[in-house]
């Protein structure tokens, strides 16, 4: 039961997090609304409410803790980018955040297909969801990383 309620506050906070959205919108910083951001803010929304609704706690709790503690260094980026230009040489590490993002992703990958060959209590369903979402997410970061990071510096 208390796994289930943290669950469901990280699906308030995926609520939240959508307002960078709208708050980009609202700053007109239109090239920061990529295929990537609304593809990964809005499916996350969905996927939240399905798995806070169907089945909270146990897996879901795995893939809430990871992307929490993603988050802790993503939004501490953030807040340090937003002191001005005068931090810009801290923030050296910004190519690492992209990088843990996608190792999360590739350990939520595991951890679903993992689950989908053992006795594991988790719908085998919402398992290969999870599995596939994963791979869409594994493919969208690797080309934002590629387009960011490589073929940038060439």
């Amino acid at each position: 039961q208390q796994m289930a309620s943290v669950c469901w506050w990280f699906f308030f906070s995926k609520v939240i997090e959508l307002l960078d959205t709208v708050f980009f919108i609202l700053r007109k910083k239109q090239e920061q609304v990529t295929f990537l951001h609304v593809y990964h803010h809005g499916t996350m929304l969905f996927n939240w409410w399905s798995g806070v609704k169907y089945v909270p706690g146990g897996q879901a709790f795995f893939i809430g803790m990871l992307n929490s503690f993603v988050h802790i260094f993503m939004y501490s980026y953030y807040a340090l980018a937003s002191l001005g230009p005068q931090m810009h040489r801290y923030l050296w590490w910004k190519r690492y955040l992209t990088v843990m993002q996608l190792c999360q992703f590739v350990a939520i990958a595991a951890h679903s297909s993992y689950n989908l060959f053992t006795e594991c209590p988790f719908p085998d369903g919402f398992n290969a969801a999870v599995f596939l979402y994963s791979l869409s997410l594994i493919a969208l970061f690797l080309h934002f990383y590629y387009r960011t990071y490589t073929r940038g510096k060439q």
